[in-house]
């Protein structure tokens, strides 16, 4: 069986070696390294070929790539390398790296154009001065095969194992049975739906209501399709903690411990919640696991394998057993697993991991997207940046000498900004040049510094260099799906300004990721209306939309329009009393465990320290600002199957999506908000911009996105097919027909 894999990814496995060294070295950002590219092919006599499409094979392993140039008249193999700073900070293993490749390119073109020698030569172009430092060597076509051969025998062991895996995995595949011995009421249709997706290689929209078992009836599917189909990877990508658990736990299910498991499943997290040794510096002289880390990376990456599921604690436990960094080794065993369960970013940022190695190693994906309807909002967040004048001026007060004219320089263009501002808040049309040109200088200016100081990486200067970093990438973009406005705000005498660039349609950025994989599943409780996620999304014109037929009843579910209550702002005050009164009465009617959701902490605050006063003898907990992981799991755990009380939560919150609260533990809501967006003037020019490009301002920026909450708030309550609750939504304009019919059809509104 042949095993293919790109030169590069063949190199990183044969070639690495010594430290992990993330000491600073200012790199190119990807644009730069394509122009920086596109520069030395420019130079290059008029035969010159760039961009050559190679690949050869041995004892199994087929290798291919593009090498970057080849001069037919000099006989030179290029491998060109963009880098900015001082040259002689490349380490040494990076070049050590750079030189296999370039050779195995050599081999590559040797018997492409049946060559008896070529001269190989590494090209370092610094993209700021544009000087390239040449460094060659000439090699047999004998010599070079002989070098090809031997990487390829070093993979080879590895190489054969993968693919036997691979047979195992997909073999099991073919066989895997349904683990349930019936699917749930539109389970099926789910299902079924999921695996013509993945068989067509088209995107899916799959709206299914909460507790149907959408991640289960999502991954048996398309694992199922992976043989088929031939997929290398199944991404299960999700917006929050809660949605990577029960992707795991229902791959436990599909593939039971105890059993020869012939799936690889990988759970990625944060590096905060990885690293073992947060305030230590990730290189050789500062981490222990960073010291040696790519010559231990062998043994830790094999027995890593020999793990079915490689969840964050067992990823940890591999790890320290082989002194390597968890975050490093999750990263690299991204490579080999199966399924990978990781949040939004990975796949769909800038410079995600998941994204950057598919289109690196060609791999066919099949991704599924938890919670789909997050996807807006995490999505914008991603592309969009801002900048405080405030921490300019902190930096600027502890920054060495040598950064002070660039950032006199920047803080003088910005200064002028103020000159143009009408009020405390203004959108304006365009970025400033002066502005932009003096930001890029800075930024220019403090990765010089940072490369000759690389000990300065840290604290206020890190910080601002990383957002300006990604302010000026988000510049380059900046079109009419983007808003530039500047906030000013008085400190002190002076007057300061916040700059932010907001985007809010990330179609153009979320489109290409989707467009580049072999399938998507996008699911969710609320994904209507669909013009509104097909437009900010960018969803492929073929996209298939299933609307799944709820497993409950009607009845499981009273739903109590309140509509003589008002929650506007001007009314909060008045719909005090009549909530405590209308959430005492149903607990009295019956007793039991009940969510309260408002739209904001303060609202929450005031009706229950008025419930308190009023109804002393009904038990409440409330959600607290910015709790973290074990105090949200301590709101939770109030919920027993014998406990009373009402919990009172932010709708949009922590609490809104994501918990599962089955039977007695949870057998109401109470949803005291329409989840409408704040009224600022930064969500009324969103308004002005959602109403030019699509013709309904209100509707994408207040009415979609509050329903949505609500929707998902409410499906809380009814989780199985037994459950039995009640929900009381209290507005008035819940009683509208346009809000009514973004509703659950299921439901029966009385």
């Amino acid at each position: 069986m042949t095993y293919r894999i790109a030169v590069r990814a063949l190199c990183e496995f044969t070639a690495k070696a010594g430290d992990l060294d993330l000491r600073f070295t200012p790199s190119p950002t990807a644009q730069q390294g394509i122009a920086g590219h596109r520069t030395v092919a420019s130079r290059r006599s008029a035969g010159y070929q760039a961009e050559l499409s190679l690949q050869g094979e041995y004892a199994g392993v087929q290798v291919r790539g593009r090498a970057d140039g080849y001069d037919p008249l000099g006989n030179v193999l290029e491998e060109v390398k963009t880098y900015r700073g001082d040259f002689k900070a490349i380490p040494a293993n990076h070049r050590q790296l750079h030189w296999a490749q370039a050779r195995v390119y050599g081999w590559l073109v040797c018997q492409s154009l049946q060559l008896p020698e070529v001269t190989i030569a590494l090209v370092y172009f610094d993209i700021v001065s544009e000087q390239e430092t040449r460094l060659q060597e000439t090699w047999t076509a004998a010599q070079l095969q002989n070098f090809f051969n031997q990487q390829c025998t070093l993979f080879g062991a590895w190489a054969e194992q993968e693919a036997q895996h691979r047979q195992v995995r997909d073999d099991a595949a073919r066989t895997l049975a349904f683990p349930h011995a019936q699917f749930r009421t539109g389970q099926r249709a789910l299902a079924e739906a999921v695996y013509k997706t993945a068989s067509g290689g088209r995107c899916l929209m799959a709206q299914a209501p909460t507790g149907i078992g959408k991640t289960i009836g999502t991954l048996f599917p398309l694992l199922k399709a992976m043989p088929v189909k031939q997929l290398d990877k199944v991404l299960f990508l999700t917006a929050k903690t809660p949605g990577r658990k029960l992707a795991l736990d229902s791959l436990q299910v599909l593939y039971p411990r105890g059993t020869d498991a012939p799936l690889r499943v990988l759970e990625l997290v944060a590096r905060d919640k990885a690293c073992e040794y947060p305030d230590n510096a990730c290189n050789g002289d500062a981490c222990p696991l960073a010291k040696g880390f790519y010559d231990r990376l062998p043994a830790a990456r094999l027995a890593a394998v020999a793990q079915a599921t490689l969840n964050q604690l067992t990823m940890r436990e591999v790890a320290l057993a082989h002194q390597v960094c968890p975050y490093y080794l999750s990263q690299e065993m991204a490579r080999w697993a199966d399924v990978i369960i990781a949040d939004y970013n990975y796949y769909f940022d800038f410079t995600a991991l998941l994204y950057g190695l598919a289109q690196a190693n060609q791999w066919q994906v099949g991704t599924l997207v938890d919670e789909a309807h997050n996807l807006v909002e995490r999505a914008r967040q991603m592309y969009s940046a801002s900048l405080d004048q405030q921490s300019l001026n902190r930096v600027r007060q502890n920054a060495p000498a040598v950064l002070d004219k660039s950032f006199k320089r920047l803080n003088r263009e910005w200064n002028a900004l103020h000159k143009e501002q009408i009020g405390p808040y203004q959108v304006h049309s365009q970025v400033p040049a002066k502005w932009l040109n003096a930001l890029s200088a800075c930024i220019t200016a403090i990765g010089d510094y940072l490369n000759d100081h690389p000990q300065g990486l840290a604290g206020d200067l890190q910080g601002f260099y990383f957002e300006a970093l990604q302010f000026n990438r988000v510049a380059e973009l900046f079109d009419e799906h983007f808003l530039f406005d500047v906030s000013l705000h008085e400190h002190g005498k002076r007057r300061l300004s916040q700059l932010n660039l907001r985007n809010i349609v990330p179609a153009a950025f979320i489109g290409p990721r989707l467009g580049s994989a072999h399938s998507n599943v996008l699911f969710s409780a609320t994904l209507s209306p669909r013009t509104y996620y097909a437009n900010l999304l960018g969803l492929p014109a073929d996209t298939v939309w299933i609307d799944v037929e709820s497993p409950f009843k009607a009845q499981q579910l009273a739903v109590h329009v309140v509509s003589e209550i008002s929650t506007r702002f001007n009314h909060r005050e008045a719909s005090l009393g009549p909530i405590v009164e209308l959430i005492a009465r149903q607990f009295a009617e019956r007793g039991g465990n009940y969510l309260a959701f408002f739209s904001s902490f303060d609202y929450l605050q005031q009706v229950a320290q008025l419930l308190a006063e009023r109804y002393p003898h009904i038990p409440q907990w409330v959600q607290s600002r910015r709790m973290d992981e074990a105090a949200r799991q301590g709101f939770l755990d109030q919920f027993t199957h014998a406990s009373q009380g009402i919990g009172f939560a932010v709708l949009g919150g922590a609490f809104g999506e994501g918990i599962d609260l089955p039977g007695a533990r949870l057998i109401g809501a109470f949803v005291a908000t329409l989840g409408l967006a704040q009224l600022n003037p930064v969500n009324e020019q969103i308004k002005q911009r959602m109403a030019a490009l699509f013709g309904a301002g209100y509707d994408y920026t207040y009415l979609y996105p509050g329903v949505q909450k609500v929707v998902q708030a409410a499906g809380r309550v009814i989780r199985t097919q037994s459950d039995q609750g009640t929900l009381f939504l209290i507005d008035d304009r819940f009683a509208e027909h346009k809000v009514q019919q973004l509703l659950p059809s299921w439901w029966q509104l009385g």
